[in-house]
């Protein structure tokens, strides 16, 4: 009896996977869908020309993210070199990347002709 019902319950565990399987490769359908959805298209904005900065200042702001401090360094020993007529400040925003800092952009605002900022990633 108890070889009758392993019998009957290896048959019971055989049909259920032959149904749960497709019947064909033709028969199987997947739908794959985008991550990222519906791109919505790229407008491109004419913006003015701001002509030279030569002789303005400009911020280099490391917003602490980590592992920039390298690159940050580097952009404005670069960017002193190469533009060397402009007031390069190199400055750090107060708190970790995503904190407001708007002691910082106030004087930005006051002092600066543009600002460039490394945001990560």
């Amino acid at each position: 009896m108890k070889k009758l019902i392993g019998w009957f319950g290896l048959a019971v565990l055989l049909l259920a996977v032959q149904i749960s399987l497709p019947s064909s490769a033709q028969d199987a359908k997947i739908t794959v869908m985008n991550p990222r959805g519906i791109q919505p298209p790229i407008r491109l904005i004419p913006m003015p020309e701001r002509g030279s900065i030569e002789g303005k200042t400009v911020y280099v702001v490391d917003i602490k993210y980590a592992n920039t401090r390298p690159f940050i360094d580097e952009l404005h020993k670069i960017l002193q070199e190469r533009y060397p007529q402009t007031n390069w400040v190199l400055k750090q925003k107060t708190g970790m990347y995503m904190d407001d800092d708007p002691d910082l952009w106030e004087e930005i605002k006051e002092k600066a002709a543009g600002m460039v900022i490394a945001i990560g990633h």
